[in-house]
């Protein structure tokens, strides 16, 4: 009988069954996750390698991790641990190494109160945990496992809408006409840019004013509120955005809008037709690119 689909059958994974890492703290990451964290250990394979002469003898152990998820690690009989993970447990619970710590695993909470539950109970059993961090739908508390490995938890601040997936595919669509153009991108002006022209192409606009799209979507109101009180801004609704448009250059302070800095960074993901002349952690100035 064959596995393969009847044909025009759709597709469909039903999420994350389990992630894998290797480790060469065995006492320590069963500790952790299992003692620490609470999760149960619920399956171990132990066995000679898998058939290369090269692949040595392993442990491989599994820990519930809620919702039919599980997350696991390989153990190398013999292996030595890579210099790229020595001392990093110790590392604070921010990501200092942004290619090595984006690989992380992410877990779902429901409520505030249980996001505060954990750090509780992670910072109680000597666990460093980060501030509470929110990046536009989610606000996330993160930390190490005694290999270093970025963990993080996190609940959702609102559910995704379709809008939500036609800006993503915008932002994505814009990122890739560079990258084939250019051969890389190198700043995020560029694809806030490109994404503001190809929402723009079809429509009048005024040459010499600067444009900035917002997405309508809860965590970039301020922005919009806050446009509408400039006397040079003009706001305007346009579908799934929100116009801003100005012929002299503006200005917005973060602390005015509420905005965590992780939103902050990205308060121009909707598309910019602009000069930024000054972008810190408190204020960001942008002008007609002239």
């Amino acid at each position: 009988m064959s596995d393969m689909p009847a044909e025009g059958q759709a597709l469909r994974l039903r999420g994350v069954d389990h992630t894998a890492r290797p480790t060469w703290r065995l006492k320590e990451t069963v500790e952790f996750y299992r003692d620490v964290l609470g999760l149960p250990l619920i399956h171990t394979i132990s066995a000679r390698g898998w058939g290369p002469a090269t692949h040595p003898d392993f442990l491989h152990f599994f820990f519930d991790s809620g919702n039919g998820s599980t997350i696991a690690f390989f153990y190398y009989l013999g292996s030595r641990e890579p210099d790229t993970l020595d001392g990093r447990a110790t590392h604070p619970p921010r990501p200092d190494d942004h290619v090595f710590d984006a690989t992380h695993t992410a877990w779902l909470v429901d409520t505030q109160e249980e996001l505060q539950a954990w750090k509780s109970r992670l910072a109680s059993r000597g666990v460093e945990v980060s501030v509470e961090t929110a990046h536009e739908v989610i606000e996330s508390i993160y930390f190490r496992d005694p290999n270093g490995y970025f963990i993080e938890i996190t609940r959702k601040l609102r559910a995704l809408e379709p809008l939500d997936s036609h800006d993503a595919a915008a932002t994505l669509e814009a990122a890739i006409e560079l990258e084939t153009r250019e051969r890389g991108l190198t700043c995020i002006d560029e694809v806030w840019a490109r994404k503001a022209a190809r929402i723009g192409e079809g429509r009048e606009t005024d040459t010499g004013h600067l444009q900035i799209f917002v997405l309508n979507v809860p965590e970039f109101a301020s922005l919009i509120e806050a446009a509408r009180k400039l006397a040079g801004c003009r706001v305007e609704e346009r579908g799934d955005y929100t116009e801003i448009s100005a012929a002299e250059p503006v200005s917005f302070e973060r602390r005015a809008l509420g905005l965590k800095p992780a939103v902050w960074y990205g308060l121009f993901t909707g598309g910019l037709n602009g000069r930024i002349e000054r972008y810190d952690r408190d204020v960001v100035r942008i002008a007609p690119r002239g």
